[in-house]
């Protein structure tokens, strides 16, 4: 398996939204490091640089199914409701036919997103040489 590289564990168990998977990451992948809490500075931490071991990295989503629930639609939904009144005006356009299409269970789900993103630090994936291994217990 994945034996050589240290593994880093989240627990879908530990949070309900957003706002706290971000907590959790901030709590066990990059303890006391500050970062921008959004989805491209997610992406820069799985880079490294910001605590996260040399070399790359297991990250273990403990409660996957769990978080898969609550980053749902329906925590999408909100995400977006509050995306669009902070967003560029130039992307209101597009957040609002996501917000729409996520209304109707359409679309990417924030759990969806992320664990887009973690994928692409591993292996196939865009940025494969960061060397992170999802793995949804």
């Amino acid at each position: 398996m994945n034996a050589k590289k240290p593994i880093v564990e989240i627990d879908g168990g530990a949070f309900d939204d957003l706002a706290g998977f971000y907590e959790e990451v901030s709590r066990k992948v990059i303890a006391g490091a500050k970062w921008g809490r959004n989805f491209d500075a997610f992406n820069d931490i799985l880079r490294g640089g910001f605590g996260t071991p040399d070399g790359g990295f297991v990250l273990r989503w403990l409660n996957a199914e769990r978080s898969k629930r609550q980053l749902g639609f329906e925590e999408t939904v909100r995400y977006l409701e509050r995306k669009i009144h902070t967003c560029h005006p130039q992307n209101v356009g597009y957040v609002t036919e996501d917000l729409a299409a996520a209304r109707r269970g359409e679309g990417q789900t924030l759990f969806e997103i992320l664990v887009e993103i973690i994928a692409s630090h591993g292996p196939g994936g865009d940025e494969a040489e960061d060397e992170v291994t999802l793995e949804l217990a």
